[in-house]
């Protein structure tokens, strides 16, 4: 009997070993299975934020990059003549001053006054300068008598050594005092020379014909010699018949303006009226800083009715084939390097130096720089640089009546 319960036992223990093996391997399945399953989800989620930072990344990368609009310069029409404003200028101009100190006794002339050469315009006193004068005379009156005593004295010595009565030192000591006695002569009169000439500046005169543009002094102001201290200046005269037109002419325009071209000068205070003139001469050399040549042209003016300063408009009689373009204003930037334009290549940035011509307010004429089938960016920031990368806007109508992009 305990022989068969013993042998119960172990088939019951073995049938219970045999249970629990599947029972461990289904464990250390589901183990694995829950192992690769978080494996796959946090490849899956480190994957998924790789991808979200980098398209951040390309996001705030392309927003980086600008959006612009662009335009095309516009062409305009060739000109039957080239008008560019001006400035009107005295033929000769001058401010007169003083060459002795003194009051300013009188003034003849004011403002406005037409005068004549050597007409007299104002009296100065000066007392100094009187009281040197009397006192230089009457050291060369004091100087001219040493000098009749010591002629008088070298007479009689050389007389006296004609008769052996005196020594031939003794006359040769008269006849230097008789010279020295005439060089101070000399010297006293030419003191009073030019005291006397002094005194005569106390005369204020036209130095030419012309009008008076300002009357600086007044009766008793104090006056200084030269151009110095606060009432140096006492009048400004300008000859305006002929009157001088300065006019800054672009290099491009440079060759067809010469001297003798005819030009017709303009005022906007003179509606209406022209007056004419010939072009007489110019820089003969264009301003690096501006790239215009500088030309002159004189204009008859005996009326009086073109005033010095005034803004005048010059038009030339020219045929002017020279492409035209212009641009909007805020098309252009203005760096140390001069005036820019902002022009876009495929898409990056390039800032070309131009030359501008005329001023139409809000457009502004192109002479070179840039080309008409060129895209110029409006409004452009001042950090943009050569060689950044933008954005180009959608076609759009500019408010210039230009096509913008």
């Amino acid at each position: 009997m305990q022989t068969g319960f013993t042998e119960e036992k172990e088939t019951t223990h073995e049938w219970q070993t045999r249970s629990e093996k599947p029972k461990k391997h289904r464990g250390y399945l589901v183990a694995g299975i829950l192992a690769v399953l978080f494996l796959v989800a946090a490849i899956v989620g480190i994957a998924s934020r790789f991808s979200e930072r980098k398209a951040l990344a390309k996001e705030t990368e392309a927003l980086a990059v600008p959006y612009v609009s662009v335009i095309h310069p516009k062409s305009e029409p060739p000109q039957d003549e080239l008008v560019l404003p001006s400035t009107l200028q005295a033929f000769i101009e001058s401010p007169i001053y003083a060459r002795t100190n003194g009051y300013l006794k009188k003034w003849y002339k004011d403002i406005g006054s037409r005068v004549r050469q050597g007409e007299l315009l104002a009296d100065i006193e000066t007392p100094e300068i009187d009281q040197e004068l009397m006192q230089a005379k009457a050291a060369r009156d004091q100087a001219s008598a040493q000098v009749e005593i010591a002629k008088t004295s070298a007479k009689r010595w050389e007389n006296l050594q004609k008769m052996d009565a005196v020594a031939q030192q003794e006359t040769d000591e008269r006849n230097s005092s008789y010279a020295q006695a005439q060089a101070n002569l000399a010297a006293a009169e030419a003191n009073v020379h030019r005291l006397e000439q002094m005194e005569s500046f106390k005369h204020i005169y036209a130095p030419f014909s012309g009008v008076l543009t300002k009357r600086n002094v007044d009766i008793g102001a104090l006056i200084n010699a030269g151009n110095t201290g606060p009432n140096q200046q006492l009048f400004n005269i300008a000859r305006t018949d002929p009157i001088r037109v300065y006019v800054s002419v672009p290099e491009v325009y440079a060759d067809s303006v010469r001297p003798g071209v005819k030009a017709n000068i303009q005022l906007a205070s003179i509606a209406g009226r022209a007056f004419s003139g010939n072009v007489v001469r110019s820089a003969e050399a264009i301003d690096p800083s501006t790239r215009t040549l500088l030309t002159e042209i004189d204009v008859p003016n005996p009326k009086g009715d073109l005033l010095p300063g005034a803004y005048a408009q010059v038009h030339f009689a020219l045929k002017v084939q020279v492409p035209r373009l212009t641009i909007p204003v805020n098309a252009m930037l203005t760096r140390a390097e001069g005036t820019l334009a902002a022009v876009v290549t495929g898409d990056k940035v390039q800032l070309k130096p131009i030359v501008i011509g005329r001023d139409y307010g809000r457009e502004v004429e192109v002479l070179s720089g840039i080309q008409q089938s060129d895209l110029i960016i409006l409004n452009p920031s001042d950090s943009l640089e050569s060689g950044q990368q933008v954005n180009v806007k959608q076609q759009q109508q500019s408010p210039q009546g230009a096509t913008a992009q």
